[in-house]
């Protein structure tokens, strides 16, 4: 068996923590569209959405920073565990880990950062109850006003998975970027290619 593990965010574009933009349909279009070309010996591992259980939905940007002091390193384990049993009792011969260019929580290579105490956290509670063109309109603002930016390194998340698992000889780490989605979907499709030589 070989196990892609994968953001849901890629898969289905609801989670993401705004709401979806043209950008997330695309993305989750071309993952969905690699999975559906997956021969019968890959299992898919959608784990939950790490930022959804701990702040539900919609939810306002964020660092990584801010994730942690809000609680999200409990979650990060559990998730981490939950992969890592599926992991430890399926032996799969190849692991693929699918994360997300920026992300707090699944980004592999890049993430967002900030000082946490810069964060207007009473911004949690007003996002949640505006629509979404108020929800599109703003969320820009509070990532200048948080001074959330873009630096390389893990998410909360990626990080946790790259600390148990990169040393085992049989993973890959891609990071889709949703600003460049091709590049992203041929870096999979290039490693599923690989497994099949």
């Amino acid at each position: 068996m070989k196990l892609l593990v994968i953001a849901p965010c890629l898969i289905t574009p609801f989670y993401v923590y705004r709401g979806p933009k043209e950008k997330e349909y695309i993305a989750s279009i071309g993952v969905r569209r690699i999975i559906s070309e997956l021969d019968k010996e890959w299992q898919i591992l959608s784990y939950p959405c790490p930022e959804f259980l701990l702040l539900r939905w919609p939810r306002p940007p964020m660092s990584k920073e801010v994730m942690a002091h809000l609680g999200m390193e409990k979650i990060v384990k559990d998730i981490a565990d939950f992969i890592g049993r599926i992991i430890t009792e399926e032996k799969p011969e190849r692991i693929v880990f699918v994360g997300v260019k920026g992300s707090p929580t699944c980004g592999v290579f890049t993430t967002t950062s900030s000082n946490p105490e810069d964060y207007d956290y009473s911004s949690i509670q007003r996002f949640f109850y505006l629509g979404k063109e108020e929800r599109l309109k703003s969320y820009k603002e509070i990532i200048e006003k948080g001074n959330l930016r873009i630096v390389k390194g893990s998410g909360l998340l990626f990080k946790e998975l790259m600390e148990r698992f990169s040393e085992l000889h049989n993973t890959q780490w891609i990071e889709i970027d949703k600003d460049n989605i091709k590049e992203g979907i041929e870096s999979l499709r290039e490693v599923i290619r690989e497994t099949r030589r």
